[in-house]
C-alpha cells in the first residue's frame, strides 16, 4: 500500500470511457439485501475494466469492502480516505491501494471531493446521506460540476427521490434536484450518465 503523495499509471483500454475517480459513498453494513452486494461487484469488476479509479472509505467491512475487492481483483487501482479511527479501530480494507489518511468525516469528505471525478451513491444510511448531499450542496452553488449519480439498486432511493420531489414542489430547492443529482436504475443506467 502506498499514501496519497505516490502515483501510479493506468494501462490504456479499450472504451469509450475515459478514466476517472469515481468515488462511491455506500453503507459499511453486511447485514443488507445480498443483490446489492451483486451489484456493487458488477460496478467494481466495471470500473476496473474500463480503466476507472475507485475512491472509498477504506473500511473492510459491507459494500465498501465489496466495490474495493470486485475492483482490485479485476486489476484496478483504489484509494481510500481513511479517519484515523478506522485505523485505530481496525477496520482498514486489505484492498485500498492507494491511502489517505485523515481526522475525521470532515476531512474525509472533503478529501474523497477534492479526489474524485464522479460521485455515486449506493445503497446507504446516515453517512451514505451525509456524503452525497455534502458533495450535491457544493455543486448547487457552483463549488464543482462533478456529476452526483443516485445508483438507485432495486429502489433503494424510492423514498429519497419522492422527498426530493416534495422538496422541489414546495420551492425549497435550487432549480429541480435533477439539474445536481442523476439517477440510475442500472450499471448500463450509470455507464450512460458517465459517456
Amino acid at each position: 500500500m502506498c499514501y496519497f503523495f505516490c502515483t501510479f499509471a493506468w494501462k490504456k483500454s479499450n472504451n469509450s470511457y475515459k478514466s476517472m475517480k469515481l468515488c462511491i459513498f455506500c453503507s459499511a453494513n453486511q447485514q443488507i439485501d445480498p443483490d446489492f452486494f451483486v451489484l456493487t461487484e458488477e460496478l467494481g469488476r466495471w470500473a476496473a475494466e474500463n480503466g476507472h479509479t475507485i475512491v472509498f472509505g477504506g473500511v473492510n467491512m459491507g459494500l465498501m469492502e465489496c466495490v474495493a475487492k470486485a475492483a482490485h481483483q479485476a486489476g484496478g487501482r483504489t484509494i481510500g480516505v481513511v479517519p484515523q479511527i478506522i485505523e485505530k479501530n481496525g477496520r482498514l480494507s486489505d484492498y485500498v491501494d492507494v491511502e489517505i489518511p485523515c481526522d475525521n468525516l470532515n476531512d474525509r469528505k472533503q478529501l474523497m471531493e477534492d479526489q474524485s471525478d464522479v460521485f455515486i451513491a449506493l445503497p446507504g444510511g446516515i453517512g451514505t446521506l451525509d456524503e452525497i448531499f455534502t458533495i450535491a450542496a457544493a455543486a448547487t452553488i457552483g463549488y464543482h460540476q462533478k456529476p452526483v449519480i443516485l445508483y438507485n439498486m432495486k429502489g433503494f432511493w424510492d423514498s429519497l427521490i419522492a422527498m426530493l420531489d416534495d422538496l422541489h414542489s414546495r420551492g425549497v430547492t435550487r432549480k429541480q434536484w435533477r439539474t445536481y443529482i442523476k439517477v440510475a436504475t442500472s450499471l448500463t443506467e450509470l455507464q450512460e450518465i458517465l459517456r
